[in-house]
């Protein structure tokens, strides 16, 4: 018997979880967390913006 309580527990623990992913997954989306995905990988590359946050402690 004891098994089996365990399992459930279980069970209810995944289901709590998986509660919990899919509240955060609407949430980004309600949020506009997925609306530009591409933008921030090229800021990257981007050399007047790379100019701007380079600091004097490198230079001698």
């Amino acid at each position: 018997m004891h098994f089996m309580s365990m399992i459930f527990v279980l069970i209810i623990m995944s289901l709590v979880l998986a509660g919990f992913a899919i509240f955060a997954f609407f949430w980004a989306i309600k949020n506009n967390q997925f609306d530009d995905l591409d933008t921030p990988a090229y800021s990257v590359l981007d050399e007047k913006q790379n100019d701007q946050n380079t600091t004097d402690d490198h230079k001698e």
